[in-house]
């Protein structure tokens, strides 16, 4: 399908550049956020005693995460779980004989984000009409991990492709994480429709680097520009695209 993008709530001054595929953000917009896995989910998960985690290990680690975090929001990269783990590991004395599979099993564990139902049919319609989707979202799962959570809500099959700050490296509003997901898009960025939930990473981002725009919120918030336009849940987006119940 190739959709011009119409005015939905009457603030919106639309590109006249036809939609031919959708970047879309998963937590508060196709689902509803997950858990974080911190330091006493990992530390039941691995175990203590020989060959787990020593005692203390919990309080060590959510002080790693929380500083590797904020070093990472200050760079604009993305704090990847497994130098979390590492190095709380380290400063712990202790290690894991199974890096990979420690970060499965507690990823397992720790319940990811639930997809709201009324969201996927409506990316079901928006896939049927023949867009393009892809996944582009911040996240410390392995794509693995997320990978089972589109399968179990039945939508997996409505992406092309995903892109996943835990495998890109970087966090939106990076300009690295938009040029991965325009390649996965395989479009002009102009053709592409980013659409989330957050205004600096899902909408002045995406605008800034040259994509047409959505933010799914209550309100627009003040200073959007009209370039970017504002529903209110993601359900709204087919209606917003012409694309029909077929």
């Amino acid at each position: 399908m190739l959709a011009h993008v119409p005015s939905g709530d009457g603030r919106w001054r639309r590109s006249e550049v036809q939609v031919r595929a959708l970047a879309l953000d998963f937590g508060g917009t196709l689902a509803r956020p997950g858990p974080r896995a911190d330091g006493a989910v990992i530390a039941r998960v691995l175990g203590s005693g020989p060959g787990g985690v020593p005692e203390g290990f919990a309080a060590v680690f959510d002080g790693v995460a929380r500083r590797m975090r904020e070093e990472g929001r200050a760079l604009g990269v993305q704090s990847v779980f497994a130098e979390q783990l590492e190095r709380a590991l380290r400063e712990c004395g202790a290690s894991v004989p199974d890096l990979e599979g420690a970060i499965e099993a507690v990823f397992s564990a720790v319940p990811d984000a639930e997809v709201d139902p009324v969201a996927a049919e409506a990316l079901r319609r928006l896939r049927r009409a023949g867009l393009r989707c892809v996944l582009a979202c911040d996240t410390q799962r392995p794509e693995s991990v997320r990978r089972r959570t589109l399968v179990a809500a039945g939508i997996a099959d409505c992406f092309d492709a995903l892109v996943l700050s835990s495998t890109v490296g970087v966090r939106k509003p990076h300009v690295r994480f938009y040029e991965v997901v325009v390649a996965a898009a395989g479009c002009r960025p102009e053709e592409i429709l980013f659409v989330g939930d957050t205004p600096a990473k899902d909408a002045l981002g995406p605008h800034a680097y040259g994509m047409q725009a959505v933010l799914v919120s209550p309100e627009p918030p003040a200073g959007l520009p009209r370039e970017i336009g504002v529903v209110g849940h993601f359900a709204e987006l087919p209606e917003l695209l012409g694309a029909g119940r077929g």
